[in-house]
């Protein structure tokens, strides 16, 4: 176990290395068409007026996993989609096939879309550089957040604070976030 635990602070550390992020929070955010899992095309300009949350995963992520494990993306996509804000997931995994993330959703019991951008041009545009990676868009289309899902890259710790609840939270009472840009942990996104 110390060994596993040895490893992801490695990974962690290779992977949190500054790139920048490719959107400054505040400014509008770059608008993407993508296709989903079963090939139905999403556009961001489709939720304006809507709080849209942009999850970027890779299903073979440790750290993803965890999060998935603990059901922490799919508790929050239910309960803010009862709020009425869209999550959409992005996976620009170079490999990745629509199968594949199919057989994810099954897995992990979850049905929010995976946007699928084997080329990685969204998430270049974004500037995205792990898994997870997370982006609030606020009604307006401005990009309202982006960094890590959380402070807790992987011991559990009970005073975990997850930043996009938090965020959330704010937007919906119309108050200013906190923390609108924290660093985003876990594994780098598998560009081509």
């Amino acid at each position: 176990m110390r060994l596993k635990w040895l490893g992801l602070v490695g990974a962690l550390a290779l992977s949190t290395a500054s790139v920048g992020y490719g959107v400054t929070t505040g400014s509008q955010a770059p608008e993407f068409s993508l296709k989903d899992e079963t090939g139905k095309e999403h556009k961001l300009s489709d939720y304006k007026g809507k709080l849209v949350v942009l999850e970027w995963t890779n299903s073979g992520c440790p750290f993803v996993q965890t999060h998935y494990e603990r059901k922490t993306m799919q508790t929050l996509a239910a309960n803010y989609g009862a709020k009425d804000v869209i999550w959409l997931a992005v996976n620009s995994t170079h490999t990745n096939k629509p199968a594949d993330t199919l057989a994810w959703m099954k897995d992990k019991n979850f049905s929010y879309h995976t946007l699928q951008d084997n080329e990685g041009t969204v998430g270049k545009a974004y500037g995205a550089t792990n898994t997870p990676q997370m982006y609030i868009v606020d009604k307006d289309g401005k990009l309202a957040y982006q960094g890590a899902i959380d402070n807790d890259p992987g011991d559990a710790d009970p005073r975990r604070l997850n930043y996009v609840d938090a965020g959330l939270k704010s937007l919906i009472a119309g108050t200013k976030l906190a923390n609108a840009e924290t660093k985003a942990y876990g594994c780098g996104v598998k560009y081509k």
